[in-house]
């Protein structure tokens, strides 16, 4: 994170006082987690429901007058300025043509009822044809795609299609959230090492250049903060870190940490703590939505299993206590079960040691609904984005590890989700 200092509340208001109260949240993929996010803020805008499990929305500070009444609490998004769900605008891309109401009934993951609710807000936004490259996502068949033969056309239609949405809703304000498929595992080549190589390996048509990069690409020449909830080689190789700190644009990611890794980082530094051995930690999920059919195909699994076996080494220690985690073995398993839809269903194995060696066992099953823990962190990231670019930070946003399984860093990645949310409130002088 490049850091100018933190801006006091009336300077912020004041470097967007001649903008649009608008923010424009720019959404790949308009699916189950981009549509239930949307259908929530919605619900909420026109009838009140509770933002259960954004920190924006939720988190409270103490009265800290001179004369400090302890019922009095101040909301966090107060205490930044943040823009009100009222002001957000939205836009999205996608394989299919489905407007966002229609998108939301195949998904499966609200009720019809709740659904009916937000249905004509939600029938406005229709999504932009989305790029396409099948040998990145294979187990799906789109049916709206962008015209063109190269990643230079893409990239171009992608930077029209911003610059259009931004007309449009009448402002400047922009943040992207990246809520599509998970892509094919992807090895950081040449091509990404630098800004210049990258746009030579544009012009080239370079098959490494996946369609997360292109619209990180886009979004950054735009003037675009941008996160990413998939566990893609997007944001952080050196190409787009080099662009993002050119433009002064703030980038954060990857991967959405909302079930079993949610679960794994919050058990995980309790042991930790307690300094028990831990010989294996075996996990397994059913899920049956879009996501869980992309993850059935073998390279797009390696990808979510890369990200998902990052926390545990680095939360227990494995270097520094051998004795206690050095033979740690952990696997992880995703199976694809379509009569669950979005109702994921985790379980963990935990095997650990106790005094004298002693072995024992922990057993976690964890029943949720992925789109439903998704949701709050697209509201958070996409807020928070904005927020950051109005502070003058740049590049990767350290901070934002709380919401991700396999964070950003510039050195050695946090993954304790306590340590996390400490970091989180400290930098939103939230303590």
């Amino acid at each position: 994170m490049t850091a100018l200092g933190m801006v006091s509340q009336e300077q912020y208001e004041l470097m967007n006082h001649d903008q649009n109260n608008t923010l424009l949240v720019l959404i790949p993929g308009l699916g189950a987690v981009a549509t239930t996010f949307l259908a929530g803020v919605m619900a909420h805008v026109h009838h009140g429901r509770p933002m259960v499990g954004s920190i924006t929305q939720n988190y409270k500070l103490p009265d800290t007058s001179e004369t400090p009444d302890p019922r009095n609490f101040q909301p966090l998004s107060e205490h930044l300025g943040l823009p009100k769900l009222l002001d957000l605008a939205f836009a999205a891309w996608d394989i299919t043509a489905d407007n966002a109401y229609e998108s939301a009934k195949k998904a499966k993951v609200l009720t019809p009822e709740d659904l009916e609710q937000v249905r004509a807000p939600l029938q406005e936004i229709s999504p932009m044809p989305g790029v396409f490259i099948s040998d990145y996502v294979r187990r799906l068949e789109p049916s709206f795609i962008k015209e063109g033969t190269s990643r230079v056309q893409w990239v171009a239609q992608l930077r029209a299609d911003i610059q259009e949405q931004k007309k449009a809703h009448g402002t400047d304000r922009a943040v992207m959230v990246w809520c599509g498929s998970t892509e094919r595992f992807l090895q950081p080549e040449a091509v990404h090492q630098s800004l210049e190589a990258f746009e030579e390996g544009l012009k080239q048509d370079h098959p490494a250049i996946s369609p997360s990069q292109m619209y990180a690409y886009a979004a950054l020449l735009e003037g675009v903060p941008m996160a990413n909830g998939a566990p893609n080689l997007t944001l952080e190789i050196p190409a787009l870190i080099e662009l993002a700190k050119r433009e002064g644009l703030p980038i954060a990611g990857k991967d959405f940490k909302t079930g079993q890794t949610f679960m794994k980082t919050l058990l995980a530094p309790g042991l930790k703590a307690k300094l028990l051995g831990a010989q294996g930690w075996f996990s397994t999920n059913i899920l049956g939505n879009k996501d869980g059919l992309v993850l059935d195909e073998p390279e797009n699994f390696r990808t979510k299993e890369h990200s998902k076996l990052e926390s545990l080494h680095s939360i227990l220690e494995t270097e520094r206590y051998p004795e206690l985690y050095g033979d740690l073995h952990h696997t992880v398993r995703i199976n694809y079960y379509p009569p669950r839809g979005d109702s994921k269903e985790g379980w963990d194995n935990i095997d650990i040691l106790g005094w004298m060696g002693y072995p024992m066992q922990i057993k976690v099953n964890f029943l949720c609904k992925d789109s439903i823990l998704a949701a709050p962190i697209v509201l958070d990231l996409a807020l928070l984005l904005d927020w950051a670019h109005g502070q003058g930070w740049s590049g990767i946003q350290e901070w934002m590890s709380f919401y991700f399984k396999d964070p950003h860093s510039e050195g050695k990645a946090l993954h304790d989700l306590m340590r996390q949310h400490q970091n989180l409130l400290s930098t939103l002088g939230a303590e």
